[in-house]
């Protein structure tokens, strides 16, 4: 008796591959983590924020954090909307 192989077609990939697919994505997000930890550490200063009712001081990264919170939620209610339409 012998034991039938089973060599994966073009369509089935590879553990091999998979995996390192899956350790480039992870250290893509290593990188990304650190590069946003110096960012934040960099920027700690405190700046004057002029609000649409006021005005305050608050950390230049908590600034751009928000900054950068409603760039993302505005552009998921753009392509939201878009997809509707579409």
């Amino acid at each position: 008796m012998s034991a039938a192989s089973h060599e994966p077609d073009a369509t089935e990939p590879t553990k091999e591959r998979r995996g390192r697919r899956e350790q480039a994505r992870t250290l893509a997000w290593v990188a990304l983590a650190i590069v946003i930890t110096v960012f934040a550490v960099l920027n700690t200063n405190e700046v004057k924020v002029d609000w649409i009712v006021g005005s305050g001081h608050a950390p230049l990264i908590i600034v751009i954090a928000i900054s950068l919170l409603v760039g993302i939620l505005l552009t998921y209610f753009a392509e939201r909307r878009a997809s509707k339409r579409g």
